[in-house]
C-alpha cells in the first residue's frame, strides 16, 4: 500500500499528515509533536490484515518522525474499534489465518513496548480488540455512555494470554477473571471506577485535548527512564509472547478452524445480518 508524507505549510504551527488514498488510517502530527492516529475504516474499525497492517506503518512512521507521543482514536462517531474483523475467522484460508494473527501479535508486542508515550481517547464503543488496542496504551482517556470490555466468550472464542494478562495487570485478578469469563461490557463509568479507563470525559474534543496534555506531562520525563520503566513494567507479558508466538499462533489457527468455534461465529453473524 503507497503512502505519501505530505507537508501542509509547514511553518512553526503546522501539521504533518501521514496519508494514503486506499488507507483506513491516518496520522496528524501537530506543531507540539503529538502525533494523532485516527481509525476511519466503516462500520466499526473492524481490525483486518490490511488495517493491522497500515496501523503498524502509521505507529512506526511516529517514532520515525520523533514524536513525542501518540495519540490512537477513531475518526467514527460512536465507535472506537470493534475489534478484530470477524470475517478473517470464518471459513478462512489458512495463510491469510496465520498472516493475519502474526501480524496482531505484531502490533501487540509494537504497542506494549512503544518507545514513546501512547494515549487511547476512545471515543465510543470498543469490545474486544478494540478494547485490547486500549489496554496496550499508557493512558485511556473514554467518553461518557460507551461500553468497553474483552467480551470474546459471548462470540464464542477465547482472548488470548497476550489480552488476557494486560487486563489483570490493569484492573486486578479477581475483577479481570469475571470479566474475562462473562465477556462484560462496562460502561464507561464503571470502566473508570475499575481502572479498565483513567479519564471520562464529555466528548472527543475534550478527550483529544486531555491527551495532549498528558503526552506533555510524560514529556518532561528523561527518555530513557520512561522507556526503561516501561519496559520493566510489562517485560513479562511481552518475553511471554515473544518466546511463544508460533505454540500461540498454531493454537489459535487450531482453534479458531475447529467445528465448534467455526459453528459459533457462523451464528454471530446470522444474527448480526437479522438486526440489519
Amino acid at each position: 500500500m503507497s503512502r505519501k508524507i505530505l507537508l501542509n505549510s509547514y511553518k512553526s504551527s503546522a501539521a504533518l499528515r501521514l496519508c494514503s488514498t486506499l488507507s483506513h488510517i491516518s496520522t496528524n502530527i501537530d506543531s507540539t509533536g503529538c502525533a494523532v492516529i485516527s481509525m476511519n475504516k466503516a462500520p466499526v474499525n473492524s481490525l483486518n490484515l490490511e488495517m493491522l497492517l497500515d496501523l503498524k506503518k502509521n505507529l512506526n512512521a511516529a517514532l520515525e518522525n520523533k514524536c513525542k507521543g501518540v495519540i490512537l482514536t477513531s475518526d467514527l462517531k460512536s465507535v472506537f474499534s470493534g475489534g478484530l474483523d470477524i470475517l478473517e475467522m470464518y471459513k478462512p484460508q489458512e495463510e491469510r489465518l496465520k498472516e493475519f494473527w502474526s501480524s496482531l501479535q505484531d502490533i501487540g508486542l509494537l504497542l506494549y513496548g512503544f518507545k514513546i508515550p501512547v494515549i487511547a481517547a476512545i471515543n465510543g464503543h470498543s469490545p474486544a480488540g478494540g478494547c485490547y488496542l486500549s489496554l496496550t496504551t499508557d493512558y485511556r482517556i473514554m467518553v461518557q455512555k460507551y461500553s468497553i470490555g474483552l467480551n470474546e466468550t459471548k462470540l464464542g472464542i477465547v482472548a488470548p494470554f497476550w489480552f488476557r494478562e494486560p487486563m489483570i495487570n490493569t484492573i486486578g485478578y479477581r475483577q479481570a477473571e469475571l470479566a474475562l469469563e462473562l465477556g462484560t461490557l462496562f460502561t464507561t463509568e464503571d470502566a473508570l471506577k475499575i481502572g479498565l479507563v483513567d479519564e471520562m470525559v464529555p466528548d472527543k474534543a475534550t478527550a483529544i485535548d486531555n491527551a495532549k496534555k498528558k503526552i506533555l506531562e510524560f514529556s518532561v520525563i528523561p527518555k530513557q527512564a520512561f522507556q526503561m520503566t516501561k519496559l520493566e513494567m510489562r517485560r513479562p507479558v511481552i518475553e511471554k509472547l515473544l518466546n511463544n508466538r508460533e505454540a500461540d499462533l498454531n493454537q489459535f489457527v487450531s482453534f479458531c478452524t475447529s467445528p465448534e468455534v467455526q459453528k459459533s461465529l457462523e451464528f454471530y453473524l446470522e444474527t448480526l445480518k437479522k438486526k440489519k
